[in-house]
């Protein structure tokens, strides 16, 4: 098994337009919230997806796996938690949940990530400097 990292949290404020008629935080909008964390981890070790897509490379979702516990709220301020472990040299496996400032938990999951080839849509291996991150 590999090491398991800590991503840094992402904070987030809920608004009006991530919610339902009922003030609910919409079911989808935490799989954005969660893309943005891992958007967050990418940005911060220097991968840009920017580059990758003009090199025909992009990451995308192999399984995801959520569990729902509580229904975030208007108003409410959350925390995305993440920690990413390398599944093999072309798969990341990220394990998310978010929380609030009193660690309430919403939503929990694994989020399994591959580099695939754009053109071909077979897994590629990711760079040296990212396979560095888990060493």
């Amino acid at each position: 098994m590999s090491k398991i990292i800590k991503c840094s949290d992402l904070k987030l404020k809920i608004y009006i337009e991530d919610t339902d008629f009922q003030g609910v935080v919409y079911h989808s909008n935490y799989l954005k919230y969660f893309e943005r964390a891992r958007s967050e981890f990418l940005s911060t070790n220097n991968v840009s997806q920017t580059k990758l897509r003009k090199l025909n490379l992009a990451f995308v979702i192999k399984k995801i796996n959520l569990e729902y516990t509580a229904a975030a709220e208007l108003g409410d301020n959350l925390i995305i938690k993440s920690s990413v472990e390398k599944g093999s040299d072309a798969r990341m496996i990220f394990y998310q949940k978010i929380v609030d400032e009193n660690n309430k938990e919403y939503v929990s999951g694994r989020i399994d990530v591959c580099l695939i080839d754009l053109m071909t849509k077979k897994p590629q291996r990711f760079s040296d400097d990212l396979l560095l991150i888990f060493k």
